[in-house]
């Protein structure tokens, strides 16, 4: 460990001498007990207060969560399972805080905050930290270290964790022994509730074997009483189906009677309808002659109709064949001549825009009867000028 400075020592050790005188003072005003105050009933009902308030709290935070879970599920949305999520994840921890409360709670109630032994045990931690302290104060003014103040803190803090794992092991040999316990009181209530099973099976076979006496010997009545009832009532049927039975013949009889009496008019109907109808027949059968002697003379006009007129449409397609030829020449001849014509005119108009063209450049340029005349000058002048008369109209 690195020594400290001399004013981090001086500052160090004033602040230690501070710590330790106030520990002193704290631990000569510190009461033994406060057993017998007027305001310690008030200091444990305030304390209870708060973890009571804070349970509560809790409480209605978890009743929220679950009717707010209860909403989620109901509403069967697609974004609401994040949201569930959330909120049993809410619930897991609130249900941790209220079960941590509970406890904290119990322990309150078994174990009074006031009592002597509290109040011995921080006397004790006051003495051990005041020691400490003042062994450390002394380290650092002759040797400008805190060597012991790391001892004593490793060496608390490793009975610290010793006790720990003694506790530990003590509450889980307190839970083996509770849950042998719970075993073996299982165990028992098993067997108890077996033996008792039993004990309401014997009885309950009793009670029907003797239910079994009684409802045989009732049987017993019963199926002679039940015999001669069915006997009576086999008899009382048969007298009734008998009865129905002569109703059912006499019914019978009497239609067959009206069927007789229909079946006798309904032959005269027919025997008079068939003799119309025959008539009728007959004449049907002269009409029927008739029609196909007089059809067949008509089919026959017809066939000889279709033969001439056959013939006639022969003549007068070869007729149209050669009127057709004669219209297509003559279109032919008529198509030739148009085209001449107008090959012709075209041939004039060409004609006459050429003639125009060359009579224009004849103008514009003073050529041939369009070209400027010149004066005469004495005999020479006409001598040439009738020569290059002469000339220009060779």
């Amino acid at each position: 460990m690195s020594e400290l400075t001399d004013l981090d020592s001086v500052y160090i050790t004033t602040v230690l001498e501070d710590t330790v005188d106030q520990l002193a003072i704290l631990g000569k005003i510190m009461p033994q007990t406060f057993e017998g105050r007027a305001d310690a009933s008030e200091m444990v009902g305030d304390e209870i207060g708060k973890i009571i308030d804070s349970q509560k709290q809790l409480e209605s935070k978890y009743e929220g969560l679950i009717a707010k879970r209860a909403e989620l599920r109901a509403g069967g949305r697609k974004g609401d399972a994040n949201h569930l999520k959330a909120t049993e994840e809410e619930i897991s921890s609130v249900v941790g805080g209220i079960r941590h409360a509970t406890q904290t709670f119990s322990k309150s109630l078994k174990q009074s905050p006031l009592t002597s032994d509290n109040l011995a045990k921080m006397q004790v931690d006051r003495q051990f930290l005041q020691d400490v302290l003042s062994e450390a104060m002394e380290e650092i003014t002759l040797e400008k270290t805190f060597t012991s103040l790391i001892q004593s803190v490793t060496a608390e803090r490793d009975k610290k964790a010793e006790l720990q794992n003694t506790i530990l092991k003590e509450e889980e040999g307190r839970k083996r022994i509770r849950s042998l316990q719970r075993q073996i009181q299982n165990v028992k209530v098993e067997l108890e509730e077996e033996t008792q099973q039993r004990n309401e099976m014997i009885a309950h076979l009793k009670d029907q074997l003797q239910e079994m006496k009684a409802k045989t010997s009732m049987e017993g009545k019963y199926v002679q009483k039940d015999a001669e009832v069915a006997v009576y009532q086999v008899q009382k049927r048969c007298m009734l189906s008998e009865k129905q039975l002569k109703d059912e013949i006499e019914l019978i009889k009497k239609k067959i009677d009206e069927e007789i009496r229909v079946n006798q008019e309904i032959e005269q109907y027919l025997k008079a309808h068939q003799t119309e109808l025959e008539e009728k027949v007959d004449y049907w059968m002269e009409k029927y002659d008739k029609d196909v002697d007089q059809k067949t003379h008509q089919l026959e006009v017809l066939k000889a109709s279709k033969a001439n007129d056959l013939s006639r449409l022969q003549e007068l397609t070869r007729l149209y064949a050669e009127y057709e030829q004669v219209v297509v020449e003559d279109r032919i001849e008529k198509e030739k001549i148009r085209r001449l014509q107008e090959q012709e005119l075209e041939e004039l108009k060409s004609t006459v825009k050429l003639q125009s063209w060359w009579r224009g450049i004849m103008v514009r340029r003073q050529l041939g009867p369009y070209s400027k005349k010149k004066k005469k000058k004495g005999k020479k002048g006409k001598k040439g000028s009738g020569k290059k008369k002469g000339k220009k109209k060779k």
